[in-house]
């Protein structure tokens, strides 16, 4: 008996390196890096030409879905990208605009077929390219003026500076920049330090190139700065004669 205790001591000894060195039957795990995040294409798709070229940007279109509005560049008259500035944040506009985008760029112009469950955005798409394409085209035409023509309409270029109008919220002054009868530019020499002022001026000044006149809308929220600069355009347009 007593023989038969080392002897059980002896095996057990002997089992205690297998059951150590028993391989690990753990599941191993894996880890994954996520995909690098490719750019919608309703944000730009180009084809395969350089960089550069002529950007324009057309209208923004008011659908019953929400503003949209693209993006073009230009080679020439060649279309080489698109750019979604504005879109519908539906998932059918999200489908839509990269089958819009590649049909633009193989059919190089507006005329290109509505896409199926975006008719909205798919019209307001086509409107705000082709007033891209009409931009770029009439932009070209005018580049293509002869040199002597150009220098010509800058010889002939006069600044004026408007009256001083003192208003309750301080003094306004225009300078007009006239060729030939056409106002080209319109420059604030002071205005009103407020910040209704600083939103109306651009409006006042696109009013102004855009009527070729004082004759234009008072802008909201800001009469005082409005009744002053239309009265220093004024003075500027007399000025001129």
């Amino acid at each position: 008996m007593k023989r038969a205790i080392p002897v059980l001591v002896l095996s057990i000894a002997g089992l205690i390196p297998v059951w150590r060195y028993e391989p690990s039957l753990g599941t191993a795990s894996t880890e994954a890096a996520a995909p690098a995040s490719t750019p919608s294409a309703s944000s730009s798709a180009a084809s395969g030409s350089g960089s550069g070229g002529t950007v324009v940007k057309g209208s923004t279109v008011q659908t019953d879905k929400g503003p949209v509005q693209v993006q073009v560049t230009f080679q020439g008259s060649k279309i080489t990208a698109v750019k979604m500035l504005q879109q519908p944040n539906h998932p059918q506009t999200t489908a839509a605009v990269p089958k819009l985008i590649a049909e633009t760029l193989q059919a190089q112009s507006s005329d290109i077929d509505t896409v199926s469950g975006a008719t909205i955005t798919s019209d307001g798409y086509k409107e705000s390219l082709q007033a891209a394409i009409d931009a770029n085209a009439e932009s070209a035409s005018s580049s293509a003026a002869s040199p002597s023509a150009s220098a010509a309409a800058q010889s002939q270029a006069q600044t004026v500076d408007g009256s001083t109008v003192n208003t309750d919220k301080g003094p306004v002054q225009v300078q007009v920049t006239f060729e030939g009868d056409k106002i080209a530019a319109v420059k604030m020499l002071q205005q009103p330090n407020h910040p209704q002022t600083t939103a109306a001026v651009p409006k006042l000044i696109a009013e102004t190139l855009q009527a070729q006149s004082s004759d234009i809308d008072t802008v909201s929220g800001a009469t005082i700065t409005s009744d002053g600069y239309k009265e220093s355009l004024q003075a500027a347009i007399d000025a001129k004669g």
